[in-house]
C-alpha cells in the first residue's frame, strides 16, 4: 500500500496551499497482527488514494448501496455493520495506520467481504474518488471535537465539508454523526441545520436515538457507566 495520507496541492501560481486539518496523524508502532494484515489483505481489502472517481461497481464486483465510513479508528463498528449487512457495500476511511490493520484482520476474521479500506484524508478522498450522487449513507462517528475555542476551526463539520458530502450523497441518502462532547453537538446541529440540502431526521428537531445500524462500541458502553451521554443526528439529502 501507498501511504500517502496528505498530497500536496498547489495555487495557480505553483505554491503549496495551507489546508487545515481536521485530524492528528497519531504514532504508535505496529502490531506484528497488524504489519501482517497490512502485508497480506490490503491487496484485497485496500484501495490506494487516486486522483480520479472510482467506479463502486467494479471495486465490490457489484452493484449494492454503499455506506462510508470517515474515520473508523480501530474498524470495530465498521466491521460489525459489513458482517450484519452483506447485501450493503462499505468504504472506511481512516489515516491511523495501526487502525487500519487492525481493521483488515477483523474483516478477515468476521469473514466479510463487502469492506474496502481506504488510508488516506477523507476530504481528499471524497473530492477526487467518489463519484457525485453515489452513496447511500455517509457514517462521522466520534471525530475529535477540538475542545479549545481557537481550534474550533478544525472540527470536520464546517458549512464546507457538508456540501461536499451532500454531493456525494444520492437523493435521499443519510448523513449521520455520532459525538460524546455536547458543545460539538449542538456545533454539528447548527451547521446542519444551516444546510438547505438536508432535513433532519429528529422529529424533536435535534438528536435522534441511538438508530439500532450503529453498533454500541466497548468505549461507548464504558462511557454508559460513567453517565456519559451520546447524541446521535441524521440528516437526509432532500429529493
Amino acid at each position: 500500500m501507498r501511504n500517502n495520507v496528505i498530497s500536496l496541492e498547489l495555487d495557480d501560481q505553483g505554491r503549496p496551499l495551507r489546508r487545515i486539518r481536521s485530524f492528528v496523524r497519531r504514532q504508535r508502532r505496529l502490531t506484528k497482527g497488524q504489519q501482517h494484515a497490512l502485508d497480506t489483505l490490503w491487496p484485497a481489502m485496500g484501495t490506494d488514494y487516486q486522483a480520479h472517481p472510482l467506479d463502486l461497481d467494479a471495486l465490490f464486483s457489484r452493484a449494492a448501496p454503499v455506506t462510508l465510513e470517515i474515520g473508523f479508528g480501530m474498524g470495530v463498528s465498521l466491521v460489525t455493520m459489513a458482517s450484519a449487512h452483506p447485501e450493503q457495500n462499505f468504504i472506511g476511511i481512516e489515516v491511523y495506520l495501526p487502525g487500519v490493520g487492525a481493521c483488515l484482520a477483523s474483516a478477515q476474521e468476521a469473514g466479510v467481504s463487502n469492506l474496502r479500506v481506504i488510508c488516506h484524508n477523507a476530504v481528499e478522498v471524497l473530492e477526487k474518488m467518489i463519484q457525485d450522487a453515489s452513496l447511500a449513507l455517509v457514517q462521522l462517528f466520534f471525530p475529535d471535537p477540538w475542545h479549545k475555542e481557537r481550534h474550533n476551526k478544525r472540527r470536520i463539520i464546517q458549512a464546507s465539508f457538508v456540501e461536499l458530502v451532500s454531493r456525494k450523497l444520492a437523493a435521499g441518502g443519510v448523513f449521520h454523526m455520532a459525538t460524546d462532547w455536547q458543545p460539538y453537538a449542538e456545533h454539528m446541529l447548527a451547521v446542519m441545520s444551516a444546510a438547505n440540502s438536508f432535513h433532519n431526521l429528529s422529529f424533536t428537531g435535534d438528536c435522534v436515538p441511538r438508530p439500532a445500524s450503529r453498533p454500541l462500541t466497548k468505549f461507548e458502553q464504558r462511557g454508559q457507566k460513567l453517565g456519559h451521554r451520546i447524541w446521535d443526528l441524521m440528516f437526509e439529502k432532500e429529493t
